[in-house]
């Protein structure tokens, strides 16, 4: 049940891309349409952009680490997973989509998205190399046949590398718009 009677309950995963900062726009646009919405980092993202950020844009607190202060709930994926109407991963990069595919659980993003039943959004971005691997394929393809799961594939762009190829994070509206939608689920 949402926080807020017009919006939804959305988690925003965010995994250590340098498209990490675009999350921010992605969460502003949440807001934007009334969604409660909390913030959970792997290690790598926050080299890139610090909970502090997220935390002042969301009101809430940040989700860093499965290994919480005393005074918290001790299983805050589990919490998180029961609270979420939407799991979104922007960006969703190589590393975090073979987790996913493998059922791996080894830190506070990847055991909140195996923890949730709720529908499911990826937004990846990473290096056209990564992207077009035979392993990115493979777990890509797999994670497409499942129900629940929305992509939102990358773009052509310009790349952390300095080449413009494809593997650049859509377009952030795009994005927010297929988050909305596995929100609010079936018209």
């Amino acid at each position: 049940m949402a926080d807020n009677p017009e919006g939804k309950n959305v988690i925003l995963g965010v995994s250590g891309s340098i498209a990490a900062y675009k999350a921010c726009s992605v969460l502003r646009g949440l807001l934007a349409l009334g969604h409660a919405v909390r913030v959970v980092m792997t290690q790598a993202a926050q080299k890139l952009v610090t909970p502090a950020t997220f935390r002042a844009l969301s009101g809430q607190p940040v989700v860093t680490d499965l290994w919480i202060e005393e005074g918290c709930a001790a299983l805050m994926h589990i919490e998180l997973a029961e609270w979420a109407d939407a799991l979104a991963i922007v960006p969703a990069t190589a590393n975090i989509i073979a987790k996913i595919n493998a059922g791996i659980a080894d830190e506070a993003l990847s055991c909140t998205w195996i923890a949730c039943a709720c529908p499911k959004v990826l937004a990846p971005a990473m290096n056209d190399r990564m992207w077009e691997s035979p392993a990115t394929r493979r777990n890509v393809a797999a994670l497409r046949a499942l129900d629940g799961i929305r992509f939102v594939d990358p773009v052509g762009g310009g790349l952390a590398s300095g080449k413009v190829a494809q593997g650049h994070l859509a377009p952030v509206d795009q994005i927010v718009a297929q988050i909305d939608a596995a929100a609010r689920g079936p018209a």
